[in-house]
């Protein structure tokens, strides 16, 4: 198992940067597939951006191009570099992981463990 602590969410202005983290605990970290995720209010789960054991990366459309995902495996760190915020980033996003081999990267179901979640706030 594994247990998973986001940190880094905030305020921000449309435009600016800003980095989340993700702290895992727990054995074998590199084998775990990890990807983010976002909720807005009254919008269900979406996927953000995943990483994989061999640190290919994916995004979803919305965030090509201004996030980056990625991980360091020495300190079980997993890390969402997101600049060129809009309003529209406004969420709660969750770090999340999947143990071993995976087919749908962007699908909520696919992932049993899951962090707490850090609030982001884009303003105009």
């Amino acid at each position: 198992q594994v247990q998973l602590v986001e940190s880094g969410g905030g305020s921000v202005q449309a435009g600016g940067p800003l980095r989340l983290s993700c702290a895992a605990s727990g054995r074998a970290f590199s084998s775990y597939i990890m990807g983010w995720f976002r909720q807005a209010p009254g919008k269900e789960r979406e996927f953000v951006a995943a990483i994989g054991w061999s640190d290919s990366t994916y995004y979803a459309d919305s965030v090509q191009g201004r996030f980056t995902d990625t991980r360091d495996k020495a300190k079980n760190m997993v890390y969402l570099q997101m600049n060129s915020l809009k309003p529209e980033d406004t969420a709660v996003y969750y770090c999340a992981a999947h143990y071993g081999r995976l087919q749908e990267w962007g699908k909520v179901r696919e992932y049993a463990y899951w962090g707490q979640g850090t609030q982001v706030t884009v303003s105009s």
